[in-house]
């Protein structure tokens, strides 16, 4: 089943996240919310070592229009309560991290568990059931390795799945390879990518800027946006609003 929300691909280094994708398990597409790498500075120097894209179902949009239509792109992008919104809103979430530079999977277990687990504690909920759901997302990924180009794919479905699945870049499988059944694990894995302190800054303002246009289409259309900013290839670029973004009639 088509869209009927229509977007731009983003190109993170040398990869491109397609408009929509059909994630595994599933005959909905969804559309491309926003991408960006996920990097540290090391000696001075920015090392990307994975590229994150992030996919939402149709509905999406409705779901937050009554709140955060008319807000700016600016507002979007610091706004901790609306990103809390889209990780939590009740529609479909689908994320593809790409890596560009090898990582085994005990290495990025280890990390995204550390990052849950702290989400988890500031807000008072780590219980048995968070631990014993942090213990199978580690033995998934134990026996894995993730060389440049391969992507790690996730899928959070309300109220508390979250579906795990391994593929390359451009060949998302037809199956998930296993499914967690736990709330707080589901939305954290992306709450850790664009929460408050989330690891990828680049995902979070190109996710508000589309969100943005996606939100307030006449005045896309209108030539009324502000001037923002855009993440393309892991860099951040002022732009006029020329992000491709189209809703069908």
């Amino acid at each position: 089943m088509a869209s009927s929300i229509t977007v731009s691909s983003i190109a993170i280094e040398d990869f491109v996240f397609p408009p929509s994708v059909r994630p595994p398990a599933t005959d909905k597409s969804f559309f491309l919310g926003g991408a960006g790498v996920r990097g540290l500075t090391i000696n001075g120097t920015f090392i990307s070592f994975t590229a994150i894209g992030i996919y939402f179902e149709e509905t999406a949009v409705a779901s937050l229009a009554d709140k955060w239509k008319g807000k700016s792109a600016t507002e979007l992008t610091e706004s901790v309560e609306f990103f809390r919104d889209v990780v939590t809103g009740q529609f479909e979430k689908f994320i593809q991290i790409t890596m560009l530079k090898p990582l085994t999977g005990a290495q990025y277990s280890e990390k995204v568990s550390e990052n849950c687990v702290a989400i988890w504690k500031a807000i008072g909920i780590y219980s048995e059931a968070e631990e014993k759901a942090i213990e199978k997302f580690t033995e998934i990924f134990k026996e894995q390795n993730f060389p440049p180009g391969t992507s790690i794919l996730f899928k959070q479905c309300a109220p508390k799945s979250l579906r795990i699945a391994f593929g390359k870049h451009d060949a998302i499988p037809e199956a998930d390879v296993a499914v967690i059944e736990n709330g707080p694990l589901s939305q954290s894995v992306l709450e850790s990518i664009i929460g408050k302190n989330g690891v990828s800054p680049a995902a979070k303002e190109s996710l508000a800027v589309r969100l943005h246009e996606l939100l307030n289409p006449a005045k896309v259309a209108n030539g009324e946006a502000e001037a923002e900013t855009k993440v393309a290839n892991g860099e951040a670029e002022a732009v006029t609003k020329e992000n491709g973004v189209e809703i069908k009639e």
